[in-house]
């Protein structure tokens, strides 16, 4: 047994934000009425019970042998809640509810795995000498934890598509009146971007899609102010955007014709009046929010404005870079995120009016950088020099480097803020249109 003197806990810091991301879950399947746990609201995704059971799976199949040295007690379960999906090739889940445990059971799973999980890491110490073990262990908790609040996103958009009638409604907060933007154009000068994290850096966690740290040359270019919203959007629409195939890339225009969207997912025509479905209700369409859209939808606008998406170096550019040429953490400075600078964090359910939040621009003054919406870039996500894949989770980047995923750069009101660190990298395929993610137009 070590010696008091010679014990080295688990982070407190670390254990209270592992609680702190299980109560943002929790409260995420509190908003479904338990009957309708076992609907597949995204046709591509499980159906939720999955992710009721996945969470803690996942936390427990990371942790019970490298940190708490303990055995499975049900292997079953332990495989079947593993993990996701995420279909390229076109073809969909065919499972039934009865394929799955009754919710009992897995609320059962999920109460065993997570006292052994609590139990196992107020026991768990290390030796002071072994410091290897010890950065092992604190790395393994963040990816507990980055994942979970991951899901707390993903499972976001999975609930926004349920019926209103299915889920426990949940007062909206008051709108912020802010004055409509003019959209604007802002110049930006060459300059360096220095993507991703050194490994010399051991005070910083990031997955390992973030490292090897390098710098890109970027020369000038022309960046917009402000995300493009739902009215900028709309005149596309209007001027027969979804018909004209001659924007559209043969991939996407074959997406769109075979499953005929001629509209973005979050917006419903009620007679002549277009409307827009947020988390409990229909609203009105807020022309002033900005547009979430596929990456599909996204570039093919950029082509009808004879623009493009930025780059993913373009982007970091814009959000972090300063005219002297330095490069700060965050875009609006060194503060860390808090409310006064984006809508993110789990502040919201929707987005606010774009230009709403001023102290959160960059130094070049481009505005909602980080939240209201995760920002597609034209990047294929891809590796950076010198990638290596996490010993304890080796696919989850590489099984995505398939050229069928885009980088995604910012944040959404539902994304924690500890992923908004400069390096964090978000990607989805092209033609899913669910995600929080909108965009804005570059030209060189």
């Amino acid at each position: 047994m070590l010696a008091a003197q010679d014990r080295l806990e688990v982070p407190h810091e670390l254990l209270a934000r592992l609680h702190e991301a299980r109560a943002e879950t929790d409260r995420l399947f509190d908003h479904v009425k338990p009957e309708f746990l076992y609907e597949r609201p995204i046709p591509e995704r499980h159906r939720i019970v999955f992710y009721v059971g996945h969470l803690e799976a996942f936390e427990w199949n990371l942790l019970r042998e490298r940190v708490l040295g303990r055995t499975s007690f049900h292997s079953e379960l332990d495989n079947l809640f593993a993990f996701g999906i995420d279909p390229v090739d076109g073809g969909l889940p065919s499972d039934q509810p009865s394929d799955w445990p009754s919710l009992a059971q897995v609320r059962d799973y999920v109460g065993q795995v997570r006292q052994a999980l609590d139990d196992g890491l107020a026991a768990a110490t290390l030796s002071q000498q072994d410091r290897q073990q010890e950065a092992s262990r604190d790395q393994l908790l963040n990816v507990a934890i980055e994942h979970r609040l991951m899901h707390a996103e993903t499972l976001a958009y999975m609930l926004h598509q349920l019926p209103f009638d299915h889920k426990v409604r949940k007062p909206r907060l008051p709108e912020l009146v802010v004055p409509p933007v003019q959209p604007r154009v802002i110049e930006i000068p060459a300059g360096d971007a220095s993507l991703g994290i050194s490994r010399r850096d051991a005070a910083i966690f990031g997955w390992d899609n973030e490292y090897e740290a390098h710098t890109v040359a970027v020369p000038a270019f022309s960046i917009d102010q402000y995300e493009v919203t739902n009215r900028e959007y709309l005149e596309f629409m209007n001027a027969g955007g979804y018909e004209n195939r001659s924007l559209w890339r043969e991939a996407d225009w074959k997406w769109k014709t075979k499953h005929d969207i001629s509209r973005p997912v979050f917006w419903t025509q009620l007679g002549d009046e277009w409307h827009y479905r947020t988390m409990f209700e229909k609203v009105p369409l807020p022309l002033d929010w900005p547009v979430y859209v596929s990456h599909a939808e996204a570039s093919t606008y950029t082509r009808w404005m004879g623009k493009a998406l930025p780059t993913e170096a373009q982007w970091h550019r814009a959000a972090y870079g300063t005219p002297e040429g330095t490069e700060r953490p965050y875009p609006w400075g060194a503060d860390a995120p808090d409310r006064r600078f984006g809508n993110f964090d789990f502040e919201s359910w929707d987005p606010t009016p774009v230009g709403a939040f001023q102290q959160g621009r960059s130094a070049f003054g481009i505005a909602d950088l980080m939240g209201n919406g995760w920002e597609w870039t034209a990047t294929v996500f891809a590796p950076f020099p010198g990638f290596q894949p996490f010993e304890l989770y080796p696919g989850y980047s590489a099984s995505f480097f398939d050229g069928e995923h885009y980088v995604m750069k910012g944040g959404s009101a539902r994304t924690a803020g500890c992923m908004l660190r400069r390096s964090f990298r978000n990607w989805f395929q092209p033609r899913y249109q669910y995600v929080y993610a909108g965009f804005r137009c570059v030209r060189n």
